[in-house]
């Protein structure tokens, strides 16, 4: 299969960018369970999960190819058009302060204190150490291959760019974690969810558009211009949400 790369950048783009996401979020659960209970439960948890997504990915990349195209950009382009909105609504209201900003620090001192609290380490298997790396690097790892699957559907060869940046973002978080050998807090969380915010959500417009045979100008580069307008969307709502909550807040003082 041939990629043209001239076009797929947008695709790993936005693959490497939710992926790092979602990666940063398991690595601070897994380092916390590595400091407080023991590497040896912490791979073993991770390892089998990353082992049993990988089937996953190897059993539904066949079953992708028998599905019509248009179908999968219609159902997945929707679905990813909901996530996209999703991130890009948290993001939009962190940015105005209506919510606390997301802070890894602080979620790896409740990672730690939560495992502190359920008792001792055996000499044997650690059931909760085991249990908690492989749930958060299931949970985390089913959005990243969500999250490839959505932004390779949109055209036939795209799959490979979108799991290209995915990996890239897996071994840069990995190496990243070895290296500072903490929570990566100095990775701007929400301004990465912001940005994936947008860009997943002109990804499912554009495949939504194109599931229901739309013809956008441009094809492809349509996507810059959905881009575009989501961005100034944001921000726009960031700024009536400050008014709003500048003037909720006046309105309490008196």
């Amino acid at each position: 299969m041939i990629v043209d790369w001239t076009h797929a950048w947008p695709t790993m783009l936005a693959a490497f960018l939710a992926s790092l996401v979602e990666f940063v979020e398991a690595l601070t659960v897994v380092l916390a369970v590595g400091t407080v209970r023991g590497w040896r439960g912490a791979l073993i948890g991770t390892g089998s999960a990353l082992g049993l997504l990988l089937l996953i990915v190897l059993a539904l990349g066949p079953a992708l190819t028998k599905i019509p195209l248009g179908e999968v950009q219609l159902v997945v382009g929707g679905l990813l058009l909901l996530f996209g909105m999703r991130w890009l609504r948290k993001a939009i209201l962190r940015s105005a302060g209506v919510i606390p900003l997301h802070d890894e620090e602080t979620a790896y001192a409740k990672e730690t204190e939560s495992l502190r609290r359920q008792g001792g380490i055996g000499r044997g298997w650690d059931t909760v150490a085991i249990a908690t790396s492989f749930k958060i690097t299931m949970l985390e790892g089913l959005e990243v291959i969500f999250i490839v699957i959505a932004v390779g559907a949109g055209g036939v060869g795209l799959l490979i760019p979108a799991s290209v940046g995915a990996v890239a973002a897996l071994l840069l978080v990995v190496v990243l974690g070895v290296v500072v050998h903490k929570p990566l807090s100095t990775v701007p969380e929400n301004t990465l969810k912001f940005i994936v915010g947008v860009l997943l959500s002109a990804f499912g417009a554009f495949w939504v558009g194109e599931g229901m045979g739309l013809s956008w100008p441009g094809d492809d580069w349509s996507i810059l211009g959905l881009t575009l307008g989501f961005l100034v969307f944001a921000l726009l709502s960031i700024q009536l949400c400050r008014s709003r909550a500048t003037a909720r807040a006046s309105l309490a003082d008196r």
